[in-house]
């Protein structure tokens, strides 16, 4: 069985047929990371057919539920691979005017195999929010998400948001997102853009180190 066919089951949001296949992966053995692999691609085939219009809102969050029923049969798997010892903390989300989570979950789920202590508050994050679980956590790192252009602003507002809390100099904050580039990183006044779970996963490494 091929890892194009499970990325290919789960593009076409063949929800079935992409558990089953995970679930042969695993029971033959298959390391977790390169499922996980499989489903980066999927993803960013997903993006792809939104952004074309051949899908809409409603498969985006058929993605999305598919991913994380994937996530909850591979969790246990990477535990058995070895526990990962906590090396650093990331506050992660969707930014305000934005629901769509496919790309963070993903993001969120390898930051976590990677050994980070990551803090999930979800979409449509007004940006307060971001600055009090910052306040309460004290991540070295912060993650904003957003797939539409209009988050932008909202990733802007929550970057200013958090310098106007005097806690700017405290955390290193990337973006991503599809659309996402150096030019809008500029434009947010975020460190860095990721442009998929493992440039994320890299630019994370850099700051904090991992294993």
């Amino acid at each position: 069985m091929s890892q194009d066919t499970l990325v290919s089951a789960l593009a076409d949001l063949r929800e079935e047929e992409a558990l089953q296949i995970v679930q042969d992966k695993l029971a033959t053995g298959e390391n977790p990371l390169t499922i996980l692999e499989s489903c980066r691609k999927a993803v960013g085939i997903v993006g792809e057919r939104f952004e074309k219009s051949e899908y809409f809102l409603p498969d985006l969050v058929m993605a999305g539920e598919i991913l994380k029923e994937i996530s909850e049969l591979v969790k246990p798997k990477m535990a058995m691979v070895g526990e990962v010892k906590r090396v650093g903390k990331v506050v992660i989300g969707t930014v305000q005017g934005d629901i769509h989570d496919i790309g963070k979950d993903v993001v969120t789920f390898m930051l976590d195999a990677n050994g980070f202590e990551v803090y999930d508050l979800g979409v449509d994050v007004p940006p307060q929010a971001f600055v009090e679980k910052i306040r309460e956590v004290k991540p070295e790192v912060v993650g904003l998400s957003g797939l539409l252009t209009l988050a932008f602003d909202g990733m802007k507002a929550t970057v200013d948001a958090i310098t106007a809390a005097g806690l700017r100099n405290h955390v290193k904050i990337m973006i991503g997102g599809s659309q996402v580039d150096e030019r809008i990183k500029e434009y947010t006044k975020a460190d860095a853009y990721g442009s998929d779970a493992m440039a994320a996963v890299s630019l994370v490494k850099e700051w904090i180190g991992g294993t």
